[in-house]
Formats: C-alpha cells, structure tokens, sequence
C-alpha cells in the first residue's frame, strides 16, 4: 500500500514497503529502485525543475498500479512525471522517440534559466548528476516501450487508464480524448458532402456570382477569392496568412456568399444561416468586432444574389467562453454534444490562441450540421495552455497540396488559377480545406516592419537586414541601442523607461514626420505621455455627464492602444515585473502619475489576468483607471472616487465603469508579455529582449512580438546577440493531431 506524504506543502512518493528489487530497465540506480526514483523526483521538485502536480501524478500512477495487484517500474513512474510536466509546458503528450534521442532539448530540464537560488551548495552538486539526459541515457526505446505496454496504468485508448500510449506517444488520457475529438469532429466535417460540390449546380453558381460581385479583377492569382471559395465548400475550413493578408475582408465576403447561397436554396426555403462570431479573448473579440463591422459596411449587398442584406452579417463578437457558457470552477460550458450551439457556421479569429482543451469544447458544442471557419496566422505563438492546434492543421499550408480536382472546382467556381506548386497528387483531406493568404495589404513592399517580421518568420535574419535596422535604414523601424555591442544593464533599462514616455519620436527618420501610407500622413509616434496627458487635462468637472466621462475614456484607451511596451518574460528586471516598476517610477518623476492618489491613481492601467464572469472581464481585458467625481459634492469641493473604465466587450461601443474593490486577478500594464498581446494590435509597439537567452525565446515569440506593431515599431536588448539566437529557436510542442488526420 503506499500513501502520499506532505513536505512543505509539496506532494512526493512515499512508499510504505517500497520493491527495491533490482531492475534491468537500465544501467541508472535511479531506475533500479523506486526508493531512488522518490528522491530524484523530490531533488528535481526542490529545484524546481518539475512541478509538484508532476510528482503527485506519479504517485497516482503508483497507487494505481499497486491496486491492481501490478509492481510498477520506476521508468513508468518516472516517464508519468515527465509527461505531466510536458503539458504543463504546453505539449500535449511526449514523444518518447525525441524523449531518448535528447532528453535536454524534449524537456528543457534544467531550465537555461538556471537553478532556484536557494538551494544549498550540496544540492547543487547533486542536481549535476541527476539531469534526465543522464537518467535516461541507457534507456531505449523499445524498453520504454516494452514497459509501458505492460502497465496496468497504460492502454492504447481502448479502455480507460491514465495514461494513453498511442505509437511513440505518451498523454495523459484527458490530452488524448481532446485530440480524438477534434480530430473527430474534422474528419466528420471534411467528409460531408455539400450543395457546392458540383461546379455546374446551382449552389456553386449562385457562389460564382457572388464571388463576382464581392472580388474586383486583379493580375495574378487573387488568394482571397480562392480561401472564399474553398472555405464556403467545406464544412470545416481554415483560412491562414500574415498580419494585413486580409483574413477578416475574405471571411466577411465568404459569410455573405455563403448567405447568397443560402437565400436562393430551395432546400432552406430562404432561410439564412445563422452565424456566431467568436475569439478567445475579449481584446480579440474587440479588435474583430471593429474591423469586421468596418469590412460588412463596404459590402455591395444591392448586387449580391439572393437579395442579402447587412443584417444578415453579424458584427458582434464573443468570446469563446461567453459563447460557449463557462460554468466557474469547471472545466464544462454549459453548451456541449447534448445541449448544442444554435449555429449554422461559427467563425473563430485568432485561432493560434485556442489550446487544445477549449478546441475540443467547441466540437462538442457544434451541432453536426454547422460549418466551423478558423482564422489565424499560422506563424504566431500557439497558446498557453497546452497545444498548438492552428499549428499542427497548418503545417502544409505553405505548399497547399490540392488535389487536381479541388484546383478544378476552384478555376470553376472562382476563376483562379493556382500555380503548379500548389497541386499535389497525393494531397490529404486536410489539405482541401486550408487556404493561406499570401499578398499583405497593409505593409508597404518597403516596409521595414514587413521585411524584418518576414525574415525572422523564415529563419533568414542576416547581417543586411540587422544593419539597416541599426542604422536606420527602416522608415518605420528603429533598434534604439542596436550599436551597442556590450549594452551596459543600468544604462539600457534607463533608455527603456525615457523610451516608454515619449517613444522616441527623434530616433525616427525625420522624426516620424512626414510618413506616407496608403495616401495617409501618419501621426507620429508617441509613448505613454500622449494618453496621461489626456486624463490630466481633460477639462470635465463635477456636472459633466456620464456620456461624457464614456466619451473621455474611449478617446483614452484608444490613445493607450497607440504604444505598447512587450516583453518575452515575466521575472527579473528584463520582465513584466521589473519593467512595470521601472516605468512606474520614470512616470512619477516626470509628474504624469502623482503617488498622492495611491495605488488607484489617474492613469494606472490594468490587465485582467483571470476571468471574472460576475464582472463579465476575461483574461487579457485591458482598463484605465481615472478620479471622477461621481461622489457627495462636500459644500464647493468634490469627492473624486477611483473607477476603471473597460470597454463593454459586448460589440458596442460602451464603457464599463467597474469599483477597483471589486477586481480581483489584475496588474499593473505599462508592460506585457508578448503572450499576452496576441489578438492585440498597436500603432507603436516597442519589443524589450533580455541581456541572455531563455527557452521562452523563439522564432515565434520575435514574430508575433513585431508583428503587433500596425505602424512603428521599436526594438531594445539587453544584449543584441540574443535577437539573432532566438530566431533560431523554435517552438516544437509535442502532439498527435496532424498526425492522426495523416493517417485517416
């Protein structure tokens, strides 16, 4: 029987009459008896290098299997731990194969970050030998596997056990069963058959004629009207491409296709469909809500078939919780496989965002019929939690892979002419219903944002384009210390803080004055000043009425939105904590904040770091606090009262005006992670990389970072090595969903 012993709140194995017969699974004692196993684990979770969760899981598997009358392996507990800790680091499984080819690289133990500084000068020459590279270096594949095959705990899915061994892959089961589900719910969708599939019928011409209608003429390939085309004939569709590729024009043209389908149907009697708009966070939702509506109000709906007007094409956006119906501390929505969604198609933005466990709520919720859309890039940072689900779908994207008679029903319907690259033989179901979208519309070809994101996207960042952004060779790109070969630590976070008041205006090519786009002058670029400045001069008093004060914060949080501050960690002074403070304290001696109105002063912004569904705030929800007088008139003096104002998140343009006592999970917003600015969009963003490297430091990271600058954008490192290092570190996430729909 074993129990779990508690030591400084932390979970480890404790094994009453522990089997300490030697095993022959490999040469390291640590495998040979689980004794040995219980002090590596618990060495590890001091260090912390696994999580305690880690070490509880493996004495769950432990337990279990002693219930079932079966010895269990110190590999299979060992290996349990480690795939806990891989979802815990946003894989949804561990690929043994990588696993004993490189134990360092598959799990980033120890972290390069290094050790926790509290451990003793001992545990340290302990942990020296005790690295999984070196725990598992006799261990081969075919043992791991032999052994767990023979667990009681492990199963291929069949029937439930806590661990699913599925090929080379281990997942904890609740990982595994997602995964089926979602590929589930693609397959079932690719292969129904729809109206549009033959070219001649009257649904796919009904299609032609909107496609006509809504795509002007151009030279070359139009990949807009393709993805439109390709999306309306799938069930389930996903639509791929960069920043300003057009994703959210195309899919609004698609929603009013494929209502002109609808319209003129004889099967739906001029029903149109019903659609749901939706995006995991409520600044995507709000970002989408304002460009969709702008892209519906330019529709030619006079011409288009089937009589379809603007209110068939709906503008509010949701967030995938509030559409799905979150239950509080529950991993359940209210909507699922037995109470449905009252959708015919559900649109879904910012879909690199959307981690595996919520990808497979929202198959369960579809009814059967309904046609799922995704929209995303491809190349950004994949979620938090675990998956990287757009990713794994996209992985072809570039290439396309249709088959000859998807290219003909494609030169049929929408007149496109895909060249011969894009055509494969032997192209997947998968391959049929991902279109990518390869023309940006919103940078220019001299774009320094466009040619510095696009060379760190294609791992070709070289000496040329690192030049001329040191050097100012970019109109809209500058590198404020790229000369600086040894950045001095003091100096540089220095340069950060005066840099995030003004944002510099003077590094700028003829200080940002001047700059043409799209037949626009641009407003220069501004730092946190330019929105302080707004609150402290407004000129509204104790009479002003709310419309006013609603007025006042739509024009400050859109000023807010115009410069961002994004950062790759949370920790130290390079992080979100350190750099907050530090701008705090820059604000304060310039007299922008005053410490007088304490912690809630005017001007504190604040990020949502976790849901609340009583106030209706969701994780990523952005508010500025500001004084108003909304207290007692005390004789001729005012009380003024601290509120945030949040934008509604409703599709509208209303404010919320929500008491600081009642937010619970928030912080301070001067600087945010790049993780937490997906979805978001900033007309000057500036990227703070630290003084070393760091496994969070990737390809994707960079990209997504610059790729949230809409107009300028502004770079500062701790060390100017590290921008080159980390476009060659990519994010791999472990997991079997591509290739499952390979193999169906």
């Amino acid at each position: 029987m074993s129990r779990t012993r508690q030591t400084d709140n932390q979970f480890t194995l404790d094994l009453d009459a522990p089997d300490d017969t030697p095993r022959q699974t490999s040469q390291a004692p640590e495998l040979n008896s689980l004794t040995q196993l219980n002090e590596l684990l618990e060495h590890w979770r001091q260090a912390e290098w696994i999580r305690p969760l880690d070490v509880a899981f493996a004495n769950l598997i432990h337990s279990l299997c002693k219930e079932q009358g079966e010895t269990p392996e110190p590999l299979v507990l060992l290996l349990a731990a480690l795939a806990s800790h891989q979802v815990g680091r946003g894989h949804v499984c561990i690929d043994l194969a990588s696993l004993l080819d490189d134990a360092d690289r598959a799990l980033a133990i120890p972290p390069e970050e290094g050790r926790n500084g509290h451990l003793s000068d001992e545990q340290l020459e302990v942990l020296a030998t005790l690295n999984p590279a070196e725990v598992l270096a006799q261990v081969s594949l075919s043992q791991a596997m032999a052994l767990l095959e023979n667990s009681q705990a492990v199963s291929d899915g069949s029937h439930t056990t806590p661990l699913v061994l599925d090929g080379t892959h281990l997942y904890l089961r609740r990982l595994w069963r997602y995964e089926q589900r979602i590929a589930e719910g693609i397959e079932t969708r690719l292969a129904a058959q729809t109206a549009l599939e033959n070219p001649q019928g009257p649904a796919a011409q009904t299609l032609a004629r909107a496609l006509d209608v809504l795509f002007q003429p151009q030279p070359g390939v139009d990949y807009q009207r393709a993805a439109c085309a390709l999306a309306a004939r799938n069930r389930f569709a996903v639509i791929t491409g960069g920043p300003g590729t057009g994703k959210t024009t195309t899919v609004v043209n698609l929603l009013a296709a494929l209502q002109a389908v609808a319209t003129e149907s004889p099967d739906r009697a001029g029903r149109r469909f019903r659609i749901r708009l939706a995006a995991p966070t409520g600044k995507a939702a709000a970002r989408l809500n304002e460009s969709i509506g702008n892209a519906v109000s330019k529709l030619p709906f006079t011409q288009l078939p089937g009589n379809v007007t603007q209110e068939d094409i709906p503008t509010r956006v949701t967030t995938l919780h509030r559409l799905l119906g979150s239950r509080p501390d529950t991993r359940q929505f209210r909507h699922n496989h037995d109470n449905p969604l009252l959708v015919d198609i559900l649109v879904i933005d910012e879909a690199s965002m959307v981690d595996v466990d919520l990808m497979a709520s929202v198959f369960d919720a579809l009814p059967s019929h309904a046609q799922l859309v995704l929209l995303g890039d491809k190349d950004q940072l994949a979620s938090v939690d675990a998956g990287a689900v757009l990713g794994e779908l996209c992985q072809r994207a570039r290439k396309a892979h249709y088959r000859p008679q998807t290219v003909k029903w494609l030169n049929a319907v929408s007149g496109q002419s895909l060249p011969d690259e894009l055509v494969d033989n032997n192209g997947i179901g998968l391959d049929q219903a991902v279109a990518m979208l390869r023309k940006s519309y919103r940078f220019t070809e001299d774009s320094g944002i466009r040619q510095l994101a696009e060379a760190v996207n294609d791992g070709t960042l070289g000496a040329n384009i690192l030049e001329q952004i040191r050097t100012g060779g970019f109109s809209d790109v500058i590198w404020l210390n790229g000369h600086d070969h040894r950045p001095d630590p003091v100096a540089t976070l220095a340069r950060i803080a005066r840099h995030s008041v003004s944002g510099s205006p003077e590094a700028f090519h003829n200080g940002g004055n001047g700059r043409i786009v799209h037949g626009q002058e641009l407003s220069t670029p501004t730092g946190y000043r330019h929105y302080l400045s707004l609150i402290r001069n407004h000129q509204l008093g104790a009479h002003s009425t709310r419309a006013e004060w609603d007025e006042l914060a739509r024009e400050v949080i859109g000023a807010f939105n115009d410069f961002q501050i994004l950062c790759a960690l949370r920790q130290g002074p390079w992080g979100v904590e350190g750099l907050n403070e530090l701008i705090t304290q820059q604000l304060l001696a310039e007299k922008l904040i005053h410490s007088s109105e304490g912690w809630w002063y005017a001007g504190r912004p604040v990020l949502i770091t976790g849901n609340d569904y009583n106030l209706g705030l969701m994780n990523g929800d952005i508010g500025i606090t500001f004084r108003v007088p909304w207290g007692e008139p005390d004789g001729e003096r005012v009380s003024l009262v601290s509120r945030v104002a949040f934008p509604s998140g409703d599709g509208t343009d209303g404010i919320r005006w929500i008491s600081p006592s009642r937010l619970q999970q928030l912080e301070t917003v001067y600087a945010m992670t790049v993780h937490k600015s997906q979805g978001s969009e900033f007309n000057h963003t500036c990227l703070v990389l630290p003084d070393r490297m760091s496994p969070v430091l990737t390809r994707e990271l960079v990209y997504t970072g610059i790729t949230r600058a809409k107009n300028w954008f502004s770079l500062i490192t701790g060390n100017p090595e590290v921008l080159k290092e980390s476009t060659g570190q990519q994010v791999n996430r472990a997991s079997g969903l591509a290739r499952q729909l390979m193999q169906r």
